[in-house]
């Protein structure tokens, strides 16, 4: 079974994928139909690039900040969040999950983020 099929298995995890970092290819699974899991994953990889390259400047200006590289990112709306730990991505449903528990799952099996982005 992939980390986001078990993600997507989560209480309270409407659905889940993962994404290239080339932006080629995309898989998923849950309540989401083809085109929005597309359009998912092209979000969650453009904002994955910008979050990674504000953590590098970061990093530029003080070497010690602990930001770079970057490990993840998340937004919080009225009803769902999304969750991005390297290239797995879910989006949350607020009510009925818990984002601890997602991000440690993440954490957990998706393991430490290091190096460029290919």
């Amino acid at each position: 079974m992939s980390i986001y099929s078990e993600l997507a298995g989560l209480p309270g995890v409407m659905a889940a994928g993962e994404y290239s970092y080339r932006g080629d290819r995309y898989h998923f699974a849950g309540q989401l139909g083809e085109e929005q899991a597309r359009m998912a994953s092209i979000m969650c990889r453009a904002t994955t690039l910008a979050t990674n390259m504000q953590a590098n400047m970061m990093k530029a200006l003080n070497e010690e900040c602990g930001c770079a590289p970057a490990q993840g990112w998340m937004v919080r709306g009225d009803h769902f969040s999304v969750c991005v730990y390297g290239n797995i991505f879910c989006f949350v449903d607020n009510n009925n999950a818990s984002i601890n528990d997602v991000m440690n799952f993440l954490q957990e099996h998706v393991g430490e983020q290091t190096g460029e982005l290919v």
